[in-house]
């Protein structure tokens, strides 16, 4: 599903396209975390006690860890499964950076 595209400045990028339905399910998360925050920030303007924030706080991380597995499960069915397949094997190592960022 990632296809390389020209950049009109020459660069090149790649950008990976998503059936609708995978691209409304991440964006319906991302929403959704986005009204916790705002939740939060709500919370702290209304001087809320400090557990109940921490508490919708850790509702977010858990939201956004929730995203990213979905992201990546998509990725590695169809970005990494298709580049091993056509040889590309650096895509490992990208794979390989891009989950050590997300285990700090």
């Amino acid at each position: 599903m990632d296809a390389e595209l020209k950049c009109p400045c020459g660069e090149s990028e790649k950008r990976t396209m998503r059936s609708d339905e995978e691209r409304k399910s991440l964006i319906n998360r991302l929403s959704r975390i986005e009204g916790q925050i705002r939740g939060i920030k709500g919370m702290l303007e209304k001087n809320a006690y400090c557990p109940d924030i921490l508490t919708q706080s850790a509702a977010v991380n858990a939201a956004v860890n929730a995203f990213n597995k979905e992201l990546l499960a998509s990725h590695i069915r169809h970005c990494v499964v298709r580049d091993i397949r056509a040889g590309e094997d650096e895509v490992i190592d990208e794979l390989v950076a891009t989950l050590q960022k997300l285990m700090k």
